[in-house]
Parts: structure tokens; sequence; C-alpha cells
């Protein structure tokens, strides 16, 4: 038997169809980080969801019916892990000390010291007031404002109606709008 027919037989066949998964992972990591940051508001559980999310990707991309475009089907995997994280035994009982770390790099080089405090005071506010929504409606406005997806695609992610989707959107906006009020 020849070297190349030897090298044919024992490597393992690349599924047709299968995009080259460094590229995914690199057009859909940074959205996917932060989600997972403003989901579960720690720097580095974020990053270590991200990662998480790509194995198991990585694991079920044979699962993958190409039914859903690649972020939609990450988002849902991000999702789902982020609930599983944030409904964690850690997660309930023990406090992360970098809750500064999220406003830390968020200045320019370019920016006084007095718009760093405001972008840190309206950071904070916009976070507590999220905080004290529902979970669903925080989750909506999320990804309707951070990762800009239609209602067709949130709809998708979060298993409902795009209907269904515009209707409480429009619910969560007016409870941050009276919540984020009170935080003056």
């Amino acid at each position: 038997m020849s070297a190349a027919v030897s090298e044919t037989t024992h490597a393992q066949p690349t599924p047709p169809g299968e995009p080259e998964f460094a590229r995914v992972y690199e057009e859909h990591s940074r959205a996917i980080y932060y989600l997972a940051l403003r989901y579960l508001g720690d720097p580095e559980r974020a990053a270590d969801v991200t990662h998480d999310v790509f194995v198991k990707a990585w694991k079920s991309l044979g699962a993958f019916r190409h039914a859903a475009a690649w972020r939609t089907w990450l988002y849902r995997i991000a999702l789902n892990h982020c609930h599983n994280v944030a409904g964690s035994w850690n997660a309930r009982n023990v406090v992360p000390s970098s809750d500064d770390a999220i406003w830390d790099h968020t200045e320019a080089p370019t920016d006084s010291p007095l718009r760093v405090l405001e972008i840190k005071e309206l950071g904070q506010r916009i976070g507590t007031t999220l905080d004290q929504l529902p979970h669903e409606y925080r989750l909506l406005l999320l990804l309707v404002a951070d990762e800009q997806l239609s209602y067709e695609q949130i709809g998708d992610l979060t298993q409902q109606s795009a209907d269904a989707v515009r209707g409480k959107l429009h619910r969560a906006r007016k409870a941050f709008s009276a919540h984020f009020a009170t935080t003056a």
C-alpha cells in the first residue's frame, strides 16, 4: 500500500458543507463575549462562557442543521449556557470582585476625567435599572440593543413569535424608562 493511500484511509473525512470553524469563531466570538458579559456582569465568567460556547458548538457541529444562521445558533447555545452559569450555586453565593472592571476600559484616550466619571455613572445607572427588571425583559433589551438583532431573530432565540417579542419589548422599554427615572 502506498503512503498516499494509507494516509487517506486514516484521515477523518470533513463533513460536507462544514465551514472552517476558525472563521466562525473569528466572526462571532466577540459578540458572544459581550452577550455573556452583559448577561453575567463579570468579565472573567464571560470569557469562560465564550470559550465553553465554542467548545459546545464544536462538539455539536454535526447537529447544526443550517436552518438557522450561525449567529442565531451560537446565541442560543450562549443564552442557555449563561442561564445555567447564572443559576449555579457559585453565581448565587459568590460576589465577583471585578464589577468595576466592566467600566474601567470604556474611556477613550481623549476623554476628560469628568467625561469618564459621567460614563461610569451612567453605566452604573443602566446596570442598576436592568437589575430591577424581570429576567425576560433584561434579555430582550440586551438582544435588541446590544446585539441589534431583529424581532424574528430574537423570536428564534427565545422561542417566541416576532409579534410576542415586539409586545414584550414595548413593555420592557416602558419598565426600563420608569425604573431609570428613579435612579437619578
